[in-house]
């Protein structure tokens, strides 16, 4: 059955105040003093309106690991979010090194009817870093894959990471790169740095990211391709990519919402809900992670939405997995970076949380401007709530680092492909399917 809304009087990303007409799956008209026959009228008086989120960088975890999360959980946190895309990492078991397991994931997510599924494939077989992965099956396949990643593991091994780049290029496809240098970072449990001397801990050094990206984009210069940059995190890192970006290079780079609020002092507590991959880093970094988000050096705000069952997080630091939440939080961080601060805007965030993650990776009908007849998914933001955060969660898991913690904004409704997921803040019981 046709659905119909009339979203009266929401302000619009350029500032403008606008009611949007909704019918069926599509945006049917945008205007000011809209009539609508028929039509379910909800008063947005106050929020704002932004093409629906996409996050380039989700895991979750099915197939084999459901014990953290499922792709219904996942993208029920998503939707919670604003979210009306996720690409889902392939580090599942059995990992989507294949067109048969990425098919399977995107089914699950079409199943769901909370967001859209994209899956992201694997680089290499197993993630082993060994031998490249069957690419083009992956994207000729029903998932349509478009970007590759071995995220959990970096390809390490430059020969494999350029044959990768030029193959790609035959359907403008992106690798996308978990810089890690292995050898600098064994047994590594936090930020090298003052702190990690202080408490003993084996230190992740700065140098071992920043190493990859540079080699990285002189591959892709090299061969004339697109790499992306996964969960950057140090200053230095965003320096290579602002030179690279200025040389011409096809580079485009991620940012977490951790990054960009939390630094390695919080380990101090060894509250194992801090280890991440790569870990928080210094108040330098973060300061320098905000101004590349705000100037574009940084291209998008990616999640690494990372749940972990209650065991994997309730131990021991050094025994503890590397990961947090992140899907249902990241607009308001978004919102504390680039409006609260005064910084940057509504065309901005609506760039990095939406726009730009989609045109990085080749989607369609997702991440579009709010314009007539374009698919109908939006994300309205309550720009002045305030919110303490809790445990409690959409999320099959609860390993989030920001409970107690009070942020701007608050998504209030979610519409995705014209039905509402989320409606006045609580999740839609099924999904749109």
């Amino acid at each position: 059955m046709s659905t119909k809304f009339l979203f009266k009087n929401a302000q619009l990303q350029d500032g403008t105040f606008a009611d949007i007409e909704v019918t069926g799956d599509l945006i049917s008209a945008i205007g000011v003093g809209l009539l609508s026959e028929g039509a379910e009228v909800i008063d947005s008086t106050g929020l704002i309106a932004l093409p629906g989120f996409v996050d380039l960088h989700t895991h979750l975890r099915e197939p084999g690991f459901e014990q953290s999360e499922t792709v219904l959980t996942g993208t029920q946190a998503a939707a919670m979010g604003g979210y009306t895309a996720v690409h889902a990492m392939a580090n599942t078991s059995p990992v989507a090194d294949t067109a048969g397991v990425v098919e399977q994931v995107a089914a699950l997510g079409r199943e769901a009817g909370y967001v859209d599924v994209l899956p992201i494939g694997a680089v290499t077989v197993g993630l082993e870093g060994k031998q490249m992965a069957e690419l083009g099956a992956m994207a000729n396949s029903k998932a349509k894959v478009k970007v590759f990643s071995d995220d959990g593991k970096c390809v390490h091994d430059p020969v494999i990471m350029r044959r990768a780049l030029e193959y790609v290029k035959a359907f403008d496809g992106v690798i996308a790169q978990h810089a890690q240098e292995p050898r600098l970072t064994e047994g590594a449990q936090m930020n090298e740095g003052a702190v990690s001397a202080e408490l003993g801990l084996a230190g992740w050094p700065a140098v071992a990211e920043e190493s990859i990206i540079a080699r990285d984009v002189l591959l892709a210069e090299h061969v004339n391709s697109r790499v992306h940059i996964c969960h950057l995190s140090t200053a230095g890192s965003v320096e290579i990519v602002r030179w690279a970006k200025a040389r011409g290079i096809k580079v485009t780079a991620e940012v977490t919402p951790h990054h960009l609020l939390l630094t390695d002092e919080l380990v101090r507590s060894y509250n194992a809900v801090y280890k991440v991959n790569p870990p928080l880093r210094t108040q330098k970094d973060v300061l320098a992670l905000r101004e590349a988000l705000i100037d574009g050096t940084i291209d998008v705000i990616g999640t690494d939405h990372a749940p972990h069952p209650i065991e994997a997080k309730d131990c021991e630091w050094n025994a503890a997995a590397f990961g947090m939440l992140g899907l249902e939080t990241a607009a308001s961080i978004a919102q504390e970076v680039l409006i609260e601060s005064g910084k940057s805007n509504w065309a901005r965030f609506a760039e990095v949380m939406s726009t730009k993650p989609a045109e990085i990776a080749g989607d369609v009908e997702v991440g579009q401007e709010l314009e007539i007849g374009s698919v109908a998914n939006i994300a309205f933001i309550d720009p002045a709530a305030k919110r303490t955060i809790v445990a409690e969660s959409a999320s099959k898991s609860i390993n989030n680092p920001y409970v107690g913690m009070q942020l701007p904004g608050r998504v209030l409704h979610t519409v995705y492909r014209g039905y509402l997921t989320v409606r006045d803040g609580v999740l839609a019981s099924k999904g749109r399917n």
